[in-house]
């Protein structure tokens, strides 16, 4: 087996449950990953939807997840920096954590996208999509990502 990455909440390419979406209580869903490669030490997290009428727009970055941890809860705080070391980046909406899917119109597909890192990133809390990509640049060991939809 491959790193690889699921949801307890949802399968892969189906509905995400209304729980997970500002229609709900737009809490993160969890999240559990397998097999991430031989010298992780974190990882990092961007979930995204590539549908947004003005582009990809970003619901949550998230990145620093130390290089043993098998999972993310339900509902992972909003704060900038979590008590496992870990830190939450800025989404499009301009506020840290996560947001959950919100479509304007119609069926959007959103990704969770898990990077497999061989060193801990030097980010501050806050952190955008963009810089979290420049930042991890050369130090990728491998990625899994899980697609799910949402329609309004």
């Amino acid at each position: 087996m491959s790193f690889h990455i699921t949801s307890e909440a949802f399968e892969p390419g189906q509905a995400i449950p209304t729980r997970y979406t500002c229609d709900g209580e737009d809490v993160s869903p969890p999240l559990a990953w397998s097999e991430p490669p031989e010298g992780t030490v974190s990882f990092a997290l961007i979930m995204d939807d590539p549908d947004a009428p003005v582009g990809t727009w970003v619901h949550w970055v998230h990145y620093n997840v130390p290089g043993d941890a098998e999972r993310l809860e339900e509902g992972v705080p909003t704060s900038s920096t979590l008590p496992d070391g870990s830190r939450n980046g800025t989404n499009s909406w301009g506020r840290t954590g996560y947001g959950g899917p919100c479509p304007p119109r119609g069926s959007h597909r959103y990704f969770f996208k898990l990077y497999a890192l061989d060193r801990l990133l030097d980010l501050p809390p806050g952190a955008t999509k963009l810089d979290l990509l420049d930042e991890m640049d050369g130090h990728v060991l491998d990625t899994t990502e899980l697609m799910g939809v949402y329609a309004r």
